[in-house]
């Protein structure tokens, strides 16, 4: 159902707008004129508009500027019995969504109606899906009170409405992209696109292309033109995770973009200018990589204007109380449960563990605990065996192992295994699903397999 503000100075076809409308579910007032119109209009939201153009006093133009004024959002659609092209074209420049010419066929009348009203209802999809992303990555919703994390929020807060480029320094799962996204979604550039790459997760021979396109015919397999990374995100911000993985061919022309803030598709000539916001992250020693000649110095410095190093989860165990919490919310949520909190056992669990995935890890076992808790509190009998305690540690193959009295699952206790060595095999790695699955002693095949089994995304190592 929408409401509808039907205006024309004809009272036939006021009422017949009127009692068509109301048949097909919709709320409908109408006005007798444009001053009345106005007058509604000043007080009250409409999704669609319907103004006769030709009116005494103040017309249907008039009525259309003022909705437009008001209530931006709102769809218009003007109709008259002197139709003509410039007065068409004058409409729909002054957005307008149709032009109906009278008299009509109500068939087509229907149709002009019910295209403006679905553009209505994707506007309106489209605006709280932006505000759910700026609620999502407020500032608020970095949880965390401890004396580091404050430090970060202090710095993030500063830097955020800047262009300057910004280095995120710290292990996998401390949650740099969602620092990134909140610089992004803070900044005055929010309106625009916010785009991640994963520089360790692409190979190098197609790294050029994702960054900056490619012509068509530039290489076997270039069939078509595309735009590259830096392209899609102008105006925006474009997020470089792990960009200690580039190349030092790749670093040589990243460092050009960055200087010139101009790029050259991969067999192109013509150069495009470029306006975008630089945030890369890493969770390497770049200053170590420089000295090893891994990573150029230039780009470094180029990169490296302001530094937030984000701290390990075990460094900040004050915060797991707080991040338990805010995930827990979360998964109730999306799991249509009613948890209504972690028993104090469970806390002393949670705050005992290491985390070598840091905050990612802490928050797949809250959502595997909402998952399988039954009561209304989180219980340990929730949570993974490595979190619990010592059976999460294998036996040495010549000592037999302990197995608990109760709550024991030896496929949960396999299945929680396997998963802590893929993470740890992936973080190690920086998210290269070849070189885990070597190091694993698996196959590629079988590495991609495991890693969907248990939700892993590469994209974050």
């Amino acid at each position: 159902m929408a409401l509808i503000l039907v205006v024309d100075d004809e009272r036939s076809m006021r009422e017949f707008l009127e009692i068509f409308l109301a048949r097909k579910g919709h709320e409908v007032q109408v006005a007798q004129d444009g001053r009345e119109a106005t007058r509604i209009l000043e007080d009250s939201e409409f999704d669609l508009v319907i103004t006769d153009l030709k009116m005494p006093g103040i017309g249907g133009m008039e009525v259309l500027d003022s909705t437009h004024r008001r209530w931006p959002d709102t769809e218009v659609i003007v109709m008259t019995a002197f139709s003509t092209t410039e007065t068409a074209v004058e409409a729909m420049k002054k957005g307008a969504h149709d032009y109906i010419a009278k008299p009509f066929k109500i068939n087509e009348v229907e149709v002009v109606i019910d295209k403006a009203l679905q553009k209505r209802t994707l506007v309106r999809s489209n605006q709280r899906l932006r505000q759910e992303v700026h609620r999502r990555f407020s500032f608020e919703s970095l949880v965390g009170a401890s004396p580091r994390m404050k430090e970060v929020y202090d710095t993030i807060r500063q830097i955020a409405d800047t262009r300057t480029n910004v280095l995120l320094l710290g292990e996998s799962g401390t949650g740099k992209e969602m620092v990134a996204r909140a610089l992004h979604y803070n900044s005055s550039r929010s309106g625009g696109p916010f785009v991640v790459i994963n520089c360790g997760a692409i190979p190098d021979t197609l790294m050029e292309s994702e960054l900056f396109g490619h012509v068509k015919g530039a290489f076997t397999g270039a069939v078509v033109e595309k735009k590259g990374l830096f392209e899609v995100a102008d105006s925006g911000t474009l997020f470089l995770d792990e960009i200690g993985e580039l190349s030092l061919h790749l670093q040589v022309k990243l460092l050009r973009a960055l200087q010139e803030r101009k790029i050259k598709r991969v067999g192109g000539m013509k150069e495009t200018d470029i306006d975008v916001r630089l945030v890369a992250a890493t969770n390497k020693d770049l200053e170590e990589e420089v000295r090893k000649g891994t990573f150029r110095d230039d780009l470094y410095f180029r990169i490296n204007v302001i530094q937030v190093n984000l701290p390990p989860l075990r460094e900040r165990t004050g915060d797991i109380p707080l991040l338990a919490a805010f995930f827990l919310e979360r998964y109730n949520e999306e799991l249509g449960k009613r948890i209504r909190g972690l028993t104090q056992e469970t806390l002393d669990l949670l705050g005992r563990y290491d985390y070598p995935g840091n905050v990612r890890e802490l928050e797949n076992v809250i959502q595997r605990a909402v998952a399988f808790e039954q009561s209304d509190w989180v219980t340990p009998s929730s949570l993974p065996p490595r979190v619990r305690g010592s059976e999460a540690t294998p036996p040495p193959h010549n000592q037999a192992p302990s197995i608990p009295e109760r709550d024991f699952s030896l496929d949960s206790y396999v299945e929680d295994l396997e998963r802590t060595y893929l993470v740890s095999a992936l973080s190690q790695t920086g998210g290269n699903v070849t070189d885990a699955a070597k190091k694993l002693g698996i196959s590629f095949r079988s590495m991609r397999y495991k890693m969907s089994k248990y939700g892993i995304r590469k994209e974050g190592f």
